[in-house]
């Protein structure tokens, strides 16, 4: 049996790498406005927020890529990438079903759709996150509606309108991302907790500021698209009471300034489950030089950001190159699933059991509880399901991809910067991009490593987690080898 497994991933292996020819590229490219009807509930605090105002627009950004022998389709990928805290997997599954209708020679199943992680989103779960009021607010279902049919017909707009094109890659860097896990004298771990303290001791894991960028010209050399791999999560407004883009949206509002409005910006998350754009430490002086630069914070990080952008175009710009191999493989991957302890569960459900009675007492005590109760109630379910499956296990989409000396890979979680560390260092690609939040479950998106288990503290805990770092290794190693199956020429 496991010699029959391992000759079928050898043969799927030997698929991936066959017929890595350079062939015409062909773009198209979208961008719809997605900015809900006010007021909405907004997520990422566990309390409820219900937002009166939009202080920026939300979008969504479309690029289709397509590989072509002549007239003969080869291959193609289509990115989404979301002003959102999340895109749950099965609101991804609707897009593709109505894109499958509305254009049935699109594979639905090269869809990417990922999230840029900004706290000040609509709600996206059916299940419901938060106990919102009935009226006088837009409810989740019709943002649902309203959202799935926006991006549905910019993905059928960017096929329709693609047209033969080229592509360079280039990096960067720039210091947005900080890690906010902190580690202690007591071995134990803070989540964005204080550094100015006698038992303070390190910060818990990496801090990458690597910024990978792809840039797309059309056929009259006009620049027309670029992604920005950033390993930050987009929240510097992450608790305010208002719809908005965070710091995304004035990058792209800079760069279509500086490129023309023809641009479509593809924010790409890289792995920074553990990273913000906050300052831990040396906030004073980090102030001092933006307010001397007449900049709020938002745009301090805009300006970082862009900075690194036009100092990698203006090394490749004339590095177009119209022929490039595109291969893009999407399988399942069945990843072990973080176990609940009997004494992880015995607290989580008392946690639960007195929630519930705080809220039958005072109803009003949900718009504080009721989320952490769902979330902590989740893994109360996780324990039970445990008692007839003690293996638990997850099946994680991933997308896998080459484009030209580039690799491109996905996976559905906050993902701990060390996990994209690993992925790096072990690809044979000349560069190789990350992007995380590309589908998201409801609850535990999280996915830490072994020392932040250890650690503890939000983010690492067994209820922000449905996997952990057995299944981060997972992700990790056939990330690799699906990778470097597009490169058997590299030794």
């Amino acid at each position: 049996m496991r010699l029959a497994k391992l000759g079928f991933v050898l043969i799927a292996l030997l698929a991936i790498a066959g017929n890595a020819a350079a062939s015409e590229l062909y773009i198209g490219t979208a961008t719809v406005d997605v900015t809900p009807a006010l007021p909405i509930a907004v997520t990422g605090q566990f309390h409820l927020r219900v937002a009166p105002v939009a202080e920026t627009p939300l979008t969504a950004n479309v690029m289709v890529l397509e590989s072509r022998d002549g007239a003969k389709p080869l291959d193609l990928s289509i990115f989404v990438s979301c002003d959102l805290l999340y895109v749950p997997v099965d609101l991804i599954g609707i897009i593709r079903e109505d894109v499958r209708q509305k254009q049935p020679d699109i594979d639905v199943s090269k869809i990417i759709m990922n999230a840029t992680h900004t706290h000040t989103a609509p709600v996206l779960m059916a299940e419901g996150e938060y106990l919102i009021p009935k009226e006088g607010v837009t409810q989740v279902e019709t943002y649902r509606r309203f959202f799935a049919k926006k991006v549905a017909e910019a993905i059928v707009k960017a096929w329709k309108n693609k047209q033969q094109g080229s592509v360079t890659w280039g990096m960067s860097y720039a210091v947005v991302g900080n890690n906010r896990r902190i580690s202690y004298a007591d071995g134990s771990a803070g989540m964005s907790s204080k550094t100015n303290l006698p038992e303070f001791r390190s910060f818990e894991g990496y801090e990458d500021h690597d910024v990978n960028m792809l840039f797309f010209w059309d056929k009259r050399k006009k620049l027309i698209a670029m992604s920005i791999d950033l390993p930050c999560p987009s929240q510097e407004v992450e608790g305010r009471v208002a719809v908005n883009a965070d710091f995304w949206h004035p990058v792209r509002e800079k760069l279509k300034k500086q490129y023309g409005d023809q641009l479509c910006v593809m924010a790409w998350i890289g792995a920074a489950g553990d990273h913000t754009p906050h300052m831990m430490y040396r906030n004073a002086s980090d102030d001092r030089m933006r307010e001397f630069r007449k900049l709020s914070r938002m745009d301090e990080i805009a300006r970082r950001i862009i900075n690194a952008v036009n100092e990698a175009y203006d090394a490749v710009k004339d590095d177009g190159r119209s022929e490039v191999i595109l291969k893009h493989h999407v399988e399942k991957l069945p990843i072990p699933a973080r176990v609940v302890t009997d004494a992880e569960y015995k607290d989580a459900k008392t946690f639960v059991e007195e929630s519930e009675a705080s809220i039958a007492k005072d109803p009003k005590a949900a718009d504080q509880l009721y989320r952490k109760m769902k979330w902590t109630d989740a893994t109360v379910k996780r324990y039970e399901s445990q008692r007839t499956n003690p293996k638990p296990v997850y099946e994680m989409e991933m997308h896998v991809l080459r484009l030209g000396d580039v690799a491109i890979c996905t996976n559905e979680f906050e993902f701990f910067s060390d996990y994209g560390i690993r992925i790096k260092a072990r690809s044979k690609a000349l560069q190789t991009f990350i992007i995380q939040l590309a589908g998201s479950q409801a609850w535990g998106a999280y996915l830490p490593t072994e020392k932040a288990v250890k650690g503890g503290a939000y983010s690492a805990v067994v209820h922000s987690s449905l996997v952990g770092p057995e299944g981060g290794q997972a992700i990790v190693d056939r990330s690799v080898e699906l990778i470097n199956a597009f490169w058997p020429e590299v030794k």
